[in-house]
């Protein structure tokens, strides 16, 4: 008994602590209705046999009881199949069917023992023990998922037989107790290996199962902050669209993060993933529960969040922009972190996921545009101004192939002798339809989407070539772009223009601003010490409008700085703006460069910024930007004034 009891503890205590596999295994007690029905169907038939066939009332009524409890776990067997049953339901469910099958069980055993016991009842005998034996070793087979119940049901539906064959008597009742005595612990041990080997199925599909959860969650989380990735992201977006609460609408953060490559080119990728670490953990904090945050890639970060109203968007996005600019304390260093994002809302600003991000990703565009730490929401302008730029980029390409673009040079004039000293290449574009375009028009759009690299190595080209036919004492200026800079052979392509044009590379003056520095400070410095070393010159263009600093003057090999033409020409000219220029220009002199005043349109803004120790002037007081052949006009008149000049002299 003891090691029974040992076999029992084993295979029902361990199981039954996992209410999943249990309900598993009960599941297997309602499996196939059908042929639950047709046992109960056959047993009816047997039953209402017996009644029919046998006079003895205790018969009649034990055989009522027998059909009526078939029905009953018939029923019972097809609302379960109904019914989607959760792992809280396995006991009660296991509950109800021991009840019927307990009692079916028993109620066949007892039907089988009367028909023994009452010798008159002939060949019911046969059938009704035939089918109590047959029916519980069947049963202890069909419900081995819970053994206990299935040999619960074999003993019952047996024991009444056993003990009515010793009390009829007769060698064949010994026989056939003793027999189904055998024959029980026979089925047992059948019932327990197929247990056994549900088990270790089921325990091996949930390994399987929980193995798979994991493996799908690490394929959806970022190893660096642990939120979500793009492709969890992907999952947790259709989950929100389909949940959303009714009368909520999903708002979505696009954060993209300032400067960060700055932080990991000079203080290495290991910062930089802590940096990203901590972001993480401050958007953790500052959003609340039932939130999807991912790392959508690099310095990217997105939020999702249900909002009533686009009011509680704003306070939301306002309150993770100021967790991100808290300045951090990471291994010693101290980083400023701030954030550009850009918010969109469904379904305001779009129906599905898609135009979601689409608008959030174009506020983002927005925010990044309009400077560090913005937060811009989606606007319907936005997408028209897409629209826009995507024609202007069409265009802009056409035009190139197509020679529409002109290249117009203003002068540059030395303040003392009056001279042409310089022109600056500056880009026109007449549009056969839409007549000239501005440069602040197309020149941003160029800058955005790439096309500046083409039109700057083109407008390089094409200033080279028209400085080749200029006295030599001239040089040609050219703007260029933070976007050429970062191009593959930037410098080579500079040379080759320089090449083809037979032009010298110390009459290719370069202007750069010095937002170019804020980005990448090593490949610049590359770039412009390669070309200076071949000779080709330097000018710091809009000074004193952006992030000036002595240091870049100091680092970088420039040979001219141009005051931004505020200080000259602006509305808040005054006392202020001409120390400026003075401390500018003398700063110039100590360092031998040149200072050129843009923007002069007046004889007395002329005497102002001479006075003030300016060396070169530009602006509509000396000239506009002129065609090529009005530039060469303008050098032939110089240097007839200078002959008219030299004979007066002579003479």
């Amino acid at each position: 008994m003891l090691r029974l009891g040992r076999i029992f503890t084993g295979y029902f205590g361990g199981d039954d602590r996992d209410e999943r596999v249990r309900l598993k295994l009960v599941d297997t007690l309602y499996a196939q209705p059908t042929s639950l029905a047709v046992g109960a169907a056959t047993g009816i038939v047997c039953a209402a046999t017996a009644i029919l066939v046998s006079d003895n009332r205790a018969i009649t009524i034990i055989g009522s009881l027998m059909m009526v409890t078939a029905v009953f776990r018939v029923v019972q067997a097809g609302w379960h199949a109904r019914k989607n049953a959760q792992p809280g339901d396995a006991r009660r469910l296991e509950k109800f069917y021991e009840v019927g099958a307990y009692t079916y069980a028993l109620l066949s055993g007892i039907l089988a023992a009367l028909t023994v016991y009452d010798t008159s009842g002939g060949h019911i005998q046969t059938l009704t023990v035939a089918y109590a034996l047959v029916y519980g070793v069947g049963i202890s087979a069909r419900n081995a998922g819970r053994p206990l119940i299935a040999v619960g049901q074999l003993v019952l539906s047996a024991l009444p037989i056993m003990v009515v064959g010793p009390i009829v008597g007769g060698i064949v009742y010994y026989v056939l107790s003793i027999t189904m005595f055998f024959v029980i612990f026979g089925v047992m041990s059948i019932t327990f290996n197929v247990f056994r080997t549900l088990k270790e199925q089921i325990f091996a599909a949930e390994a399987s199962a929980q193995m798979a959860e994991k493996m799908r969650e690490l394929a959806r989380t970022d190893v660096v902050t642990g939120l979500v990735n793009r492709a969890g992201l992907n999952h947790d977006l259709a989950e929100m669209v389909t949940n959303r609460t009714e009368g909520k609408q999903l708002a979505l953060f696009w954060l993209d993060l300032d400067r960060f490559k700055e932080i990991n080119d000079t203080l290495g990728h290991t910062i930089g993933d802590k940096v990203l670490a901590e972001v993480a953990n401050r958007l953790r904090s500052s959003t609340p529960q039932g939130c999807t945050l991912a790392r959508f890639g690099g310095d990217e970060f997105i939020v999702v969040a249900e909002v009533f109203d686009r009011a509680e968007s704003e306070r939301l996005a306002r309150s993770m922009n100021h967790e991100i600019c808290r300045s951090a304390r990471i291994e010693g260093q101290r980083i400023d972190t701030s954030a550009s994002m850009g918010v969109a809302l469904l379904p305001d600003d779009g129906p599905d996921i898609d135009t979601l991000m689409q608008g959030a990703d174009l506020a983002l565009y927005h925010a990044k545009t309009g400077g560090r730490r913005q937060i811009c929401f989606f606007d319907n302008a936005m997408t028209r101004d897409l629209v826009r730029k995507k024609q202007i980029e069409t265009e802009l390409r056409a035009a190139i192939l197509r020679d529409e673009l002109s290249i117009f040079f203003q002068p540059i004039v030395d303040l003392e002798t009056g001279r042409i000293r310089t022109f600056e290449a500056l880009v026109r574009w007449f549009h056969p339809e839409k007549g000239e375009l501005r440069p602040d028009e197309f020149i941003p759009v160029a800058e955005e989407t790439g096309v500046i690299i083409t039109l700057g190595n083109w407008i390089t080209a094409q200033a080279a070539k028209a400085c080749a036919g200029w006295p030599d004492h001239v040089t040609v200026a050219v703007n260029l772009s933070p976007a050429q800079i970062r191009a593959p052979g930037a410098a080579l392509g500079i040379l080759n223009a320089l090449r083809e044009a037979n032009l010298d590379p110390h009459r290719l003056e370069l202007e750069v601003t010095e937002s170019l520095f804020l980005d990448d400070n090593d490949n610049t410095a590359r770039f412009m010490d390669e070309l200076a070393s071949c000779g080709v010159r330097f000018a710091l263009d809009d000074f004193g409008t952006g992030y000036s600093s002595l240091g870049y003057i100091n680092k970088f090999p420039f040979k001219k700085i141009k005051v931004d033409r505020s200080f000259v020409s602006g509305p808040n000219i005054g006392k202020k703006s001409d120390a400026i220029i003075r401390a500018v220009a003398e700063m110039g002199a100590t360092l031998g460069m040149d200072i050129v005043a843009e923007g002069l349109e007046t004889i007395e803004q002329v005497q102002v910024v001479r006075d003030a120790g300016c060396t070169l002037g530009q602006g509509y007081y000396f000239s506009r930007a002129v065609p090529d052949y009005l530039a060469a006009m303008l050098l032939s008149q110089e240097q007839d004034r200078d002959k008219d000049s030299a004979t007066r002299l002579a003479g």
